[in-house]
């Protein structure tokens, strides 16, 4: 699902798809899955460190997005990281993703950018 939704973004910047580095990177990561009548229809990835959460993934399978997966599972990653002593939930998002609205609808503002990614935050 992730390669499904991010190969769009990765194919415009010319970036090379790694299964194994990403495997890697995922097994490092707080996992939590979305689950719809029992089935995965995303899942949220979260990392934390002294500055508080980083929010690494948010996927929604496609037939469920634009239904409120993705805000509703913002929310839950919100409660996670405030539960586990985070004051802040970061995250970095291609400037040429639609998920930005979500991020700005749910509260997040850009810290900083660079010409590929906004870097997001909100207090929490």
């Amino acid at each position: 699902m992730t390669y499904r939704n991010m190969r769009p973004y990765y194919q415009h910047y010319g970036v090379e798809w790694d299964e194994h580095t990403v495997w890697q990177h995922i097994q490092e990561l707080e996992n939590w899955d979305i689950v719809h009548l029992g089935q995965v229809i995303g899942a949220v990835r979260l990392a934390f460190d002294a500055d508080g959460c980083y929010l690494r993934d948010l996927q929604i399978d496609a037939a469920f997005q634009n239904q409120g997966w993705g805000a509703e599972s913002l929310q839950l990653a919100k409660r996670i990281a405030k539960d586990k002593g985070a004051i802040k939930l970061r995250l970095r998002v291609m400037k040429i993703s639609p998920a930005i609205n979500l991020y700005y609808r749910t509260g997040f503002g850009v810290s900083h950018e660079d010409e590929r990614f906004y870097f997001m935050e909100q207090s929490i």
